[in-house]
């Protein structure tokens, strides 16, 4: 990790995982990147390219894995709990492969059985998965979402129940996402939130924050909806993604876009985020 936070984003793999990928990070302006090394919207494995990846590798590019969205390690249901498990352990390996930091995951939902049911199938399924991550294998990283359904985690509280159930395991990280976080409640529009929020995070997870997702939000603080909008362009609003920067907590962080748009609106919010970082918003 460096001093100054690396910012980029979720990048196009179209073409290949580095051709593709890394032309995308290039045309965006970023320093680190998110891919998905599968259907983001599907079960199906994919095996990837030893070549690609040997390429990815060797870019020395910073990159992070964002796992599959249907895997829910909390369902009552045993096919989508099986499947979850087997899409989980596939990303691992493929996040290993391709010298990944971390494989972001988001926290998942109880559905329709109790919380504590859940939080229970945690500890028997998804622990036996970090127990399997080498020493030198990606990071596990949390995300927590916005707050909607049963959700089981939502606020940066809601992180200590999960990583109990987890055994507060070296290999769970976490994944900050400032829409989903605003939606659940914090209220990251103002730089004294944000403080809150980050201070709160560390009383409960100390050294654990891995990365953040820097997202503005298209509906108020405690909405409960995941709407992701361009930086500035929302409720959050452009300072306090310059505190997120600043502050000793997440100083030093990679911030990764998941804003909406293409290559030019990607280029904006990427050029915005290092102005703030650099202390030139105002040019």
């Amino acid at each position: 990790m460096t001093s100054l936070s690396l910012i980029g984003g979720q990048v196009s793999v179209t073409g290949g995982l580095a051709k593709g990928g890394l032309q995308y990070a290039s045309d965006i302006g970023a320093e680190m990147i998110q891919v998905f090394v599968s259907n983001p919207r599907g079960w199906t494995p994919a095996m990837g390219n030893p070549v690609q990846d040997a390429k990815l590798i060797e870019s020395g590019v910073l990159s992070f894995v964002h796992a599959p969205y249907l895997i829910n390690m909390g369902s009552p249901s045993a096919d989508t709990l099986e499947k979850s498990v087997a899409t989980v352990r596939h990303g691992l390996l493929r996040s290993h492969a391709i010298g990944a930091a971390g494989m972001v995951i988001h926290t998942g939902s109880a559905v329709s059985q109790p919380r504590e049911d859940a939080l229970r199938q945690l500890h028997e399924h998804l622990l036996p998965l970090l127990e399997e991550i080498p020493d030198d294998g990606p990071d596990l990283l949390l995300e927590p979402m916005a707050g909607q359904g049963a959700m089981l985690c939502a606020t940066v509280q809601d992180l200590e129940p999960y990583l109990a159930a987890l055994d507060w395991h070296p290999k769970a990280g976490i994944c900050l996402d400032t829409c989903h976080a605003f939606a659940a409640g914090h209220d990251l529009s103002t730089v004294e939130g944000v403080g809150e929020t980050l201070d709160a995070l560390h009383a409960i997870a100390p050294g654990r924050l891995k990365l953040i997702h820097a997202n503005d939000s298209k509906d108020v603080c405690d909405s409960k909806k995941d709407r992701h909008e361009n930086i500035g362009a929302g409720h959050i609003g452009m300072e306090p993604f310059a505190e997120l920067m600043r502050h000793p907590v997440s100083a030093g962080v990679p911030l990764c876009i998941e804003t909406p748009g293409g290559v030019d609106k990607h280029r904006e919010d990427i050029e915005l985020l290092k102005k703030l970082r650099d202390g030139n918003a105002g040019d």
